[in-house]
């Protein structure tokens, strides 16, 4: 069994109208994968869907309470860091620019050591009109094709990086 993601009462699946599970085993260590998941600038490396990611205030890795902004299926986001257990867990919460209807996300990443290297666990939930909208009604599914996509990317680019340390 695997730990999950700490929900703040507001955010939890079980009043969020969107919801998405993405995991994956990685033959790496929890460390890689915790670097490439901090470095947020240079996501785009090994997933290119997320090429505008900055972070704000000078920072070069996410910390708790690091803010960021991304462009995320052409939707610019703004986030700040909620969660941030250096090698284990990583949390932040969203909101849309420029929507007036209070839409907002939480997205969180488990890391779990295995013997093989760790498992990678990540949840997110959706709410406001916003997102019913445009995740919900529009693209359903996106969510979790989205993030399954990301888990790959990111597996592949952590056991890469460990073949090339060996």
């Amino acid at each position: 069994m695997y730990d999950h993601v700490i929900w703040p009462h507001q955010f939890h699946p079980k009043i969020s109208a969107i919801y998405g599970l993405n995991d994956i085993d990685v033959e790496a260590p929890a460390q890689t994968v915790w670097k490439l998941l901090v470095d947020a600038e240079n996501w785009h490396r090994h997933f290119t869907p997320e090429n505008q990611v900055r972070i704000l205030g000078g920072e070069r890795e996410l910390a708790l309470g690091t803010k960021l902004t991304r462009v995320t299926a052409g939707y610019p986001m703004s986030l700040e860091v909620t969660e941030c257990v250096p090698g284990k867990r990583l949390a932040w919460a969203t909101t849309v620019d420029g929507d007036d209807t209070g839409s907002t996300a939480y997205h969180g990443w488990v890391i779990t050591p295995t013997a093989q290297g760790c498992h990678v666990l990540t949840e997110e939930t959706q709410q406001g009109p916003f997102f019913l909208e445009m995740v919900g009604r529009k693209n359903p599914g996106l969510l979790y094709r989205y993030h399954q996509e990301w888990v790959e990317a990111l597996a592949r680019a952590a056991e890469e990086g460990n073949r090339a340390q060996a």
